[in-house]
């Protein structure tokens, strides 16, 4: 049976012709919502997503007409009806699902948060997680992006990638010194990078949060690529680098090992 020409995606040299411009406009607003901007008004939206007031007003009210934000005449801020976006993916991907024991199984051994992510841009973005009872790091959940050049998570997820391609994107990455012991240099984070390809993890030692230093592995799929990471993160009073690492990569890579036997082909 010949399939639908609606339902087939356009050819790579005709995607402009299809690309709706106010819909990316519209999600690039949604997504400028956080922590640090939980109520902005219209111009701090148009700064942050490079719309002109105008661009970023039609978007604002039309998000706000659906339900997607709230308004008191000022300033926008977040509905529930966003959750739905992040609920879609959730429910509909088998990777977080299927991690999400796994990472509660982790954090219940170690007493220490664990996270799975995922590469996007520049950065690792938490698709799912298990918080530890003695929480670690304010403001870290699902959604939450890393900078891939200084995360450990990042790293190895930048390890997946060819080596020319994972230059390239270090290459052109802003990075920016998050603490006095943040690494920047593009020759030291290639460096870095390169290690995590031949020994299979990656480590950041107080390069996010000064007192946090964390650890990741790889999650390949039955192809031998990799999907995804999976990462552990411990204060740096509790135990060393070196204790850290002898006393919970095993059990990373038990996790990593089970959740790749897990992952459907294809």
């Amino acid at each position: 049976m010949r399939k639908n020409e609606t339902d087939a995606l356009p050819e790579v040299n005709d995607v402009d012709r299809h690309f709706v411009t106010s819909l990316q406009k519209g999600l690039d607003v949604l997504t400028c919502f956080g922590r640090q901007h939980s109520r902005l008004t219209l111009s701090e939206v148009a700064r942050l997503t490079g719309m002109s007031p105008a661009s970023a007003r039609r978007s604002l009210l039309t998000l706000h007409q659906l339900g997607y934000v709230d308004s008191d005449g000022k300033r926008f801020w977040m509905l529930p009806r966003a959750l739905l976006v992040a609920h879609a993916y959730l429910s509909s991907r088998p990777m977080p699902s299927l991690a999400q024991p796994l990472l509660d199984a982790l954090s219940e051994r170690t007493r220490e948060s664990a996270s799975l992510g995922q590469l996007l841009d520049d950065d690792a973005i938490i698709i799912a997680r298990s918080t530890a009872r003695r929480s670690l790091s304010a403001g870290l959940g699902i959604g939450s992006r890393l900078p891939a050049y200084c995360s450990a998570l990042g790293r190895v997820l930048l390890a997946g990638l060819p080596p020319r391609e994972a230059q390239a994107r270090l290459r052109s990455m802003t990075r920016v010194p998050l603490t006095p012991q943040t690494i920047c240099d593009f020759s030291l984070v290639v460096e870095l990078v390169e290690r995590c390809r031949e020994e299979g993890h990656a480590s950041s030692d107080g390069e996010l949060e000064i007192d946090v230093r964390s650890m990741a592995v790889p999650v390949r799929d039955r192809q031998g690529q990799v999907v995804a990471a999976i990462s552990i993160a411990v204060r740096i009073e509790r135990m060393g680098m070196g204790e850290f690492r002898d006393a919970f990569l095993p059990m990373l890579n038990r996790a990593r090992d089970t959740l790749a036997a897990r992952l459907p082909l294809g």
